[in-house]
């Protein structure tokens, strides 16, 4: 019996071996190329949760002669007939990458078998499978389809049969975290002395991913309200233009806030294990325009009639946003206006960023924090955005195109702030307004309510009830 739960992923060269064990182990550093025959040597992966190793998968070669290899086992039957294969041909270079595959196997780890199900059966597959079955070694098939356009599924379902304790289909270019636990669940079933075992290890896999969510809300509520809270201020001196002067500071204050964005998906790509230094977002994706751009204000936050809502119903603590040959900045001579003009505000600031409420007091010049309440719902759509690419995306997954699914018509918008509640709005807007007090007063914190909001819209993406 495992120790430690231990699985050789085998299979015929190019049938997306490296790119199961990539998704399986959460390790998108693992090298996964078109090139048949790329790996050749067997490499370990182990999963680490809190520093502790809960399972381990094996990467291997492919078969390169199955049916000579069946032929001697055929020749050889016994219970150590993998030990002796080694043995007797582990110097031979016609069977060395039987050799370094079958080798996982005769230490004792359990067999995923992995096959490109959109191509068909072939008598080395028919060898393969049979080299395997004569292991004697728990085992589970995974069809991993690598085209949309042929499907021989059924037909590989009904040979597998014959062979394997469990049979799945399983994309590790689509797989997310709860196609993963399902196909844990499913190696419980392969052999009841390691369901103990696979038991924590599903455990251990549920425990993390709800310690993440509850650290990737974190690091967006405190991104959200270090932008909110921003601002910056300069001494305007007897040869200085205060026009220059806040334009500089403006590009500055939106160079800080950039800033601040990048640090929070940081850190959201971390908890999530994506190292690739060049992973590149979906093409479609908001997400590829700047934060303070046309684009990202027309296809995020609310609507104009929302935002004219929200602005209405904010007043005074918003401020009236009426400077609009200054895209939408204000020296702050009219913040004490009040709720008749908050909702012109508000719907004003919709397509050209109010990306500070800029105040000239004496012989000061101030930009930011912003007033404007569309600025919160950006913020937010943006992080929800990002959550959504980072905790969906299977580690396996190189150079496969995106669905374009963040393709709007004009007019609609492509984040979730629009889908919110009078309730959960109502919460933005007390922690909106929680964060101008704080910029004001150096003191108060936000309530837990913004939190709370933010850890359920996680919970809905990862369960799949919202679809940013």
């Amino acid at each position: 019996m495992m120790i430690l739960p231990e699985f050789a992923v085998l299979g015929h060269p190019n049938e997306g071996k490296s790119s199961v064990v990539s998704t399986l182990a959460e390790d998108d550093r693992i090298q996964v190329s078109p090139v048949p025959g790329e790996t050749r040597v067997s490499k370990s992966y182990s999963v680490t949760m809190d520093d502790k190793e809960i399972i381990r998968f094996v990467d291997t070669p492919g078969f390169q002669v199955p049916q000579q290899t069946l032929s001697w086992f055929r020749k050889n039957p016994g219970p150590d007939m993998v030990v002796q294969f080694i043995a007797e041909h582990e110097k031979d270079p016609f069977f060395a990458d039987e050799c370094e595959l079958l080798t996982p196997v005769a230490n004792g780890a359990g067999i995923i078998y992995v096959v490109d199900g959109s191509r068909p059966i072939r008598e080395d597959d028919l060898a393969e499978m049979e080299i395997l079955r004569l292991t004697g070694r728990p085992r589970m098939a995974i069809i991993n389809s690598k085209s949309d356009t042929r499907d021989n599924t059924a037909v590989w379902k009904e040979e597998f049969r014959k062979f394997f304790n469990v049979v799945r289909v399983f994309n590790s270019n689509q797989a997310d975290f709860y196609e993963r636990i399902r196909l844990l669940e499913s190696l419980k079933a392969i052999d009841q002395d390691i369901e103990p075992l696979m038991e924590g290890v599903i455990q251990a896999f549920n425990m993390e991913w709800e310690k993440r969510n509850r650290m990737a809300c974190a690091y967006i509520v405190h991104g959200m309200e270090q932008s909110l809270t921003f601002f910056l201020s300069r001494k305007l001196k007897t040869d200085m233009d205060p026009v220059t002067l806040k334009e500089d500071l403006t590009r500055e204050y939106q160079k800080k806030i950039r800033d601040i964005e990048q640090k929070m998906f940081g850190h959201i790509r971390s908890l999530f294990r994506h190292h690739l230094y060049d992973y590149p977002l979906p093409a479609c994706s908001i997400l590829r325009h700047d934060l303070f751009s046309d684009q990202t204000w027309e296809m995020l936050g609310l609507t104009r009639t929302q935002a004219a809502t929200a602005g209405a119903v904010l007043g005074g603590t918003l401020g009236a946003v009426l400077d609009t040959a200054a895209a939408g900045l204000t020296f702050g001579i009219f913040t004490a206006i009040g709720s008749a003009v908050g909702a012109g505000s508000a719907f004003m600031g919709i397509r050209r960023l109010a990306s500070a409420a800029s105040g000239l007091g004496g012989d000061r010049v101030q930009v930011g924090p912003n007033e404007n309440i569309q600025f919160l719902y950006i913020l937010l759509d943006r992080a929800l955005l990002y959550y959504t690419h980072m905790s969906r995306r299977a580690h396996g997954r190189r150079d496969v195109p995106e669905i374009d699914s963040q393709l709007t018509s004009k007019g609609e918008k492509a984040g979730i702030s629009t889908l919110l509640t009078t309730k959960q709005h109502r919460v933005c807007m007390e922690f909106f307004k929680a964060c101008r007090k704080k910029s004001a007063t150096s003191g108060q914190k936000h309530s837990s309510s913004f939190d709370q909001l933010v850890a359920s819209l996680l919970k809905d993406i990862l369960e799949r009830r919202i679809n940013p």
